[in-house]
């Protein structure tokens, strides 16, 4: 029993020696290790803004948050970015490191924030921190790069894009204006204006077919009353303004009157009845050859129209019927004037919807091709107003630390460490040396 006491005795003094020993080799020889620190933020919203040219298009640039998207995260972009071998050589360089020994940062990403939290190492609290700066710098630097360059890559696509948009509205251009200089329709403005002039004309053929309707029942009515025809009230009104032949005509009245009187009371042979018959005939052959030299009707005709030539009432009727001929033939005329117009619009009429049609279709394309090449070229200087939108917004929350202590090796884990084994060795032992009567208890028959 005694040599079993020294046997665990000396085996537990061997392996905690060893232990201790190796704890503190460590805390003597392991170099000291300074943590700087720094924590860079990201702002989560996003940008957007509208941009109207009044008649000429719309430009609109919209940037969603950077953090919308479920399946990419602009955190572990730049944690990776943070980490690749340009970034280190860059910063390598910075703080005057070779690029093998500078340390790789360690980052940690903040759940549930939009913090980046990185550590990096050094010799002494001033080399930590120095590298520290050169990291974030250098990240930086390498943002601003990326941001230039995809700007100078999307103003190179743009402007290509802007030369071949700028072409087609140079060439739908050019088409509307052949097309107007060749059918010399300007605009839909004129095809609408010779439309509502078409639509005027046949107005006014319906009023002058009113207009003549009105001014030939007008005619016909006064030629029913006074039993004669237009031109025979044009020249009883001819006869009846001549003063000669009214003076003549009254005269001749008179006689006539007398010699019915006298024709009634003497014989065809007596003196007074011979010489009115006389006068009478002699007064007649003036007023015949008056009324032929105004007239040039015969004397039958002229004899017809004495009657007529002392009426004052029925004067006015014929000047009246006179003057609704007149009008009806003006209506005549000009109801054949505006049919000739409306025919020979009716003939280009559909030709002139034809191309009306063409117009609207060029001037469509032209203000499209427009349109899209104003928007391409406002949405070239909106989508300079963000830099941002491919590559978040990155803030310094926490500037690099300058650490007073090292960070490794930590005394009070080395011991934490060494007593933690020490205790497992005797646990351990304790465990072989009441092993028989624990293995007794459990299996008796064994």
């Amino acid at each position: 029993m005694r040599m079993r006491h020294k046997r665990y005795l000396k085996t537990a003094a061997v392996w905690i020696i060893v232990i201790w020993a190796l704890t503190g080799l460590f805390l003597a020889l392991a170099p000291d290790q300074y943590r700087s620190k720094f924590t860079l933020i990201l702002p989560g919203s996003g940008a957007g803004g509208s941009l109207n040219v009044e008649s000429i298009g719309q430009a609109q640039s919209s940037v969603a948050s950077a953090f919308s998207s479920a399946t990419l995260s602009p955190t572990e972009n730049y944690k990776r970015l943070l980490m690749t071998d340009r970034t280190l050589r860059q910063s390598a360089e910075k703080s005057g490191d070779r690029m093998h020994r500078f340390p790789a940062p360690n980052v940690k990403l903040i759940d549930q924030t939009n913090l980046i939290q990185v550590e990096v190492v050094g010799a002494s609290g001033e080399q930590a921190n120095k590298r520290a700066i050169a990291l974030k710098d250098t990240f930086l630097n390498q943002l601003d790069e990326l941001r230039k360059n995809e700007a100078e890559m999307r103003e190179n696509s743009d402007n290509k894009n802007l030369i071949v948009l700028e072409k087609k509205v140079r060439t739908t251009q050019q088409a509307l204006l052949d097309f107007q200089a060749k059918t010399g329709l300007v605009s839909l403005d004129q095809f609408n204006t010779r439309i509502a002039n078409m639509d005027a004309l046949r107005q006014q053929e319906r009023e002058a077919r009113i207009m003549l309707r009105q001014k030939a029942a007008e005619s016909g009515r006064f030629s029913s009353i006074l039993g004669k025809s237009v031109s025979g009230a044009n020249t009883a009104l001819r006869l009846r303004s001549d003063p000669v032949f009214q003076q003549l005509a009254d005269r001749y009245a008179k006689l006539e009157v007398e010699t019915r009187e006298k024709e009634a009371t003497l014989g065809d042979n007596h003196g007074d009845m011979v010489q009115a018959r006389s006068e009478r005939d002699q007064l007649q052959n003036a007023l015949l050859e008056r009324g032929r030299a105004l007239t040039g009707l015969g004397s039958d005709a002229i004899l017809k129209n004495v009657d007529i030539a002392v009426a004052d009432g029925r004067t006015n009727m014929m000047q009246g019927m006179i003057v609704a001929n007149s009008q009806s033939a003006g209506a005549r005329a000009g109801l054949a004037e505006i049919r000739r117009d409306i025919s020979n619009q009716s003939m280009k009429s559909s030709e002139l919807v034809k191309q009306a049609s063409q117009l609207a279709d060029l001037v469509r394309d032209h203000r499209v091709a427009e349109a899209v090449f104003s928007s391409a070229l406002a949405r070239v200087d909106t989508n300079k107003q963000d830099p941002f939108a491919s590559y978040p917004l990155v803030q310094t929350l926490e500037q690099p630390s300058l650490p007073q202590s090292p960070s490794s090796p930590s005394v009070l884990l080395a011991l934490a460490g060494a007593t933690g084994a020490t205790i497992i060795i005797l646990i351990g032992l304790a465990l072989l040396w009441f092993r028989q009567p624990i293995i007794r208890r459990i299996a008796p028959n064994i």
